[in-house]
């Protein structure tokens, strides 16, 4: 039987996570503080073996809106949870996975766009969809492969108070937790890697495209790209 590992599959997103990979014939472990796992804590990972298919889900909310209410604990929870928390495991992972060996990782489309409400939860969802992407081709050469999946509001707890009221207040649809699964499941067979997936209500994961960087031109205007070892 294939084996998988789910972060945060306690509950929300990371619940779903491990029903689709059980449906789909999937031994899974659950790593979760319910479960007594700390993603930011680098010896919780040392004691992670080899698995076929990893899911970093684990996430939690940065806080609030206005920068100069930010407190130095609710910070730096954020980024220990959202962005250790996927670089720790993805260093474990690429030191004991196989050849074949697939990481899906639980962005979201604030890892793609300003989110003025949640500045820090924003700036851990882009350093993750980053990392992702910059990671990828060192992690094929392990033969590993590794996606960020990016969804919208999904219906989970993460989304409560004023912010889903007023989501339904202007009959905004939220996603379900099995739709963001259903397109982790998609990144994780399509034989792509470094790529980020779109998840939105009504339509089908979608292979974001990054716009192309305007590269430097020469004095004589000609275009330059950059050495193969950088591109």
């Amino acid at each position: 039987m294939s084996s998988a590992l789910v972060t945060g599959g306690a509950s929300g997103i990371g619940a779903a996570l491990v029903a689709r990979l059980r449906a789909e014939g999937f031994d899974v472990e659950i790593l979760d503080l319910t479960t007594g796992f700390d993603v930011a804590d680098p010896d919780s990972w040392e004691a992670v073996g080899a698995v076929d298919v990893a899911c970093l889900n684990a996430g939690v909310l940065g806080g609030p809106s206005d920068p100069a209410e930010l407190t130095v604990d609710g910070y730096r929870r954020a980024m220990s949870v959202n962005v250790d928390g996927v670089v720790l495991g993805v260093r474990r992972l690429a030191r004991v996975m196989g050849e074949g060996g697939r990481i899906v990782c639980t962005a979201s489309l604030a890892g793609l766009t300003a989110v003025p409400d949640d500045p820090v939860y924003a700036a851990t969802k882009h350093a993750m969809v980053g990392f992702v992407r910059s990671a990828a081709p060192a992690l094929a050469e392990r033969g590993i492969s590794i996606n960020a999946v990016c969804p919208g509001f999904a219906d989970t707890p993460m989304v409560g108070g004023t912010a889903r009221t007023a989501l339904e207040e202007a009959g905004f649809p939220l996603l379900a937790a099995d739709q963001v699964a259903e397109a982790a499941w998609v990144a994780l067979t399509s034989g792509e890697t470094g790529h980020a997936w779109v998840v939105q209500p009504g339509r089908p994961p979608l292979d974001f495209r990054f716009p192309s960087l305007p590269g430097p031109r020469t004095e004589e205007k000609a275009s330059v790209g950059p050495p193969p070892s950088l591109s």
